[in-house]
């Protein structure tokens, strides 16, 4: 039956038919695959997460949101690098508390941390940033991170730091409502450090009760030790210690007028 089915047909067209249905069958199949593979694949995602694919025109409106910790801190440091006040305000709630150990008081209340910021920013000139190193988010709205100073991408020495914050979700943003900053010292005692800890430790040790009431009241001590100075030593060292200040007041401004004058020639010698 087939040579005869063969014989009835012109030469040449039974293998064209033979390869046309071939051909249509193989991409039947590959469709069928695909088909299969599609199907396979939507049921593999449907117990993921969804994934937000963004065009350009959506990026504004991602932009909007903060969607986690790192991004809000990245951005907070981004606003000051960009010394954008009005978006580093954003992330200040208004019952703010931040304490730098750079400095004897805490910083309370959005009010008084904006206008720390504000001279923060304007000491930093042009071209110190802030560089952001890893972040790390902790559990119950905590998160911390690593962080320097540079100045045109070259660190700045002893400007290291850290910084510990907590915050609150308000929906999709995260508002910052409290913070710690420690900043490296510049000063490196060494060894001295544990010298000086050990002679306190055994201190401790020595006398438990007085170091019990000193721990669970300190601003006893401090207080009584200023009345002590403000009663002994005070008419003696203050006068010296104004003196002594005045003495750097006037050298730093030799300085920085000595400066601003070889800062002018250069600019009119080195254009």
């Amino acid at each position: 039956m087939c040579f005869k089915a063969v014989a009835r047909h012109p030469r040449g067209i039974l293998p064209c038919k033979e390869t046309f249905q071939l051909k249509n069958n193989s991409l039947r199949s590959l469709q069928h695959g695909l088909h299969v593979g599609r199907k396979a694949e939507s049921r593999m995602l449907s117990g993921r997460a969804p994934i937000i694919v963004m065009s350009a025109n959506s990026h504004s409106i991602f932009e909007s949101f903060s969607s986690s910790p790192s991004d809000t801190i990245n951005k907070f440091y981004t606003s000051i690098n960009e010394k954008n006040l009005k978006e580093l305000s954003e992330f200040i709630s208004e019952d703010c508390y931040i304490e730098d150990c750079s400095f004897p008081q805490p910083f309370n209340g959005k009010k008084e941390i904006m206008h720390f910021y504000e001279q923060l920013t304007a000491s930093m000139g042009q071209n110190v940033k802030f560089s952001i190193g890893h972040v790390c988010e902790g559990d119950e709205n905590t998160a911390g991170v690593q962080w320097h100073l540079e100045w045109k991408q070259s660190q700045i020495p002893f400007t290291r730091g850290c910084s510990f914050f907590e915050y609150s979700k308000h929906g999709e943003r995260i508002i910052i409502k409290k913070a710690q900053v420690v900043i490296e010292s510049p000063v490196k005692p060494g060894g001295f450090v544990l010298i000086l800890f050990k002679t306190v430790t055994s201190l401790f040790d020595d006398f438990p009760r007085i170091t019990e009431w000193f721990l669970r009241s300190p601003h006893v001590i401090f207080q009584l030790i200023m009345k002590i100075y403000n009663m002994v030593l005070a008419p003696f060292i203050n006068p010296l210690l104004t003196g002594y200040i005045q003495i750097w007041n006037l050298s730093t401004r030799i300085l920085l007028f000595t400066f601003n004058i070889l800062r002018y020639i250069s600019k009119i010698f080195f254009k």
